[in-house]
Order: structure tokens, then sequence, then C-alpha cells
């Protein structure tokens, strides 16, 4: 069970990476472009959000069963999956949610454009940071290979 789930850990990031590229690019392209808040990208930041949900939730399952979470503090793997790599993780979660229902929550569409580019490209940011400290703390993973 364990190992499927890593695997499909490793493999979902993909899905929410690029669907924050794409969101992130539309929202600034909208919001910069002064550009009509429609349907599809209404769709496009929901399913963002979905997808990073989804991700968390097969996160937190793994945080519970991974043997790397039961390493001491003073381990740098340890530390990595117990604080820095959740922490961030979290962060991350917090930013698109905040930023898909403040976008929800003004009439102006520039205004839900700039909400949904800011905060999701907060978030992109945030995971691809904690993505590159892991492939720098943890042995033998890379950035684009699933681990």
């Amino acid at each position: 069970m364990y190992s499927i789930l890593k695997s499909a850990h490793s493999g979902w990031r993909y899905i929410v990476l690029i669907l924050l590229v794409i969101a992130v690019i539309n929202a600034l392209s909208g919001w910069f472009g002064k550009k009509n808040y429609t349907e599809g990208n209404r769709k496009l930041n929901l399913f963002t959000l979905i997808s990073a949900h989804i991700q968390f939730l097969i996160g937190l399952v793994l945080y519970f069963l991974s043997p790397l979470t039961k390493l001491p503090m003073s381990d740098a793997i340890g530390r990595y999956f117990k604080a820095e790599h959740t922490a961030m993780m979290i962060v991350a979660i917090v930013l698109i949610t905040v930023g898909n229902a403040k976008s929800k929550r003004v009439a102006d569409a520039v205004d839900k454009h700039r909400n949904i580019a800011i905060f999701f490209g907060l978030a992109l940011v945030l995971i691809v940071v904690s993505i590159l400290v892991m492939t720098k703390n943890v042995p033998g993973r890379s950035f684009f290979g699933i681990s």
C-alpha cells in the first residue's frame, strides 16, 4: 500500500505542477490583458484546487505510513519529511485555497485574475522550492524523476 501511494504522490505532482503553471499563466494573461473571467478560467482554477487537495490528502496518508517520518529530526532526511516538506505544502495548499476563495468573492474580472495569479503563483514557487530542497537533502531524488 505504501509503495502505491508513494508512486501516486510522486506522479500526481506533475498534474498539480502543470495545472498550476497553466492557471498562473492564464491568470497573468487575464490580469495584465484585462480579459474577462470565463467559465473556462473558473474550471481551470477549480481543477487546480482539486488536484492540489488530492495531492495533499495522499501526502497526509503517506506522512503517517512513511518510514522517513520516523527518522530523527537531527537527520536531514527526517527533518525534511517531518517538518520542511510538510510545512511548505500546507502553506501552498492554504495559498491555493485562499486564492480560489478570494477570486470567487470579487466581481471584477481583473481582480479575479489578479487573486489567482498572486496566490497560485506563490504556491507554485513554494512547491518548486520544496521539490528543489528535497533534491538537495535526499540522495537519489531528482526534480523530474519519480521516486
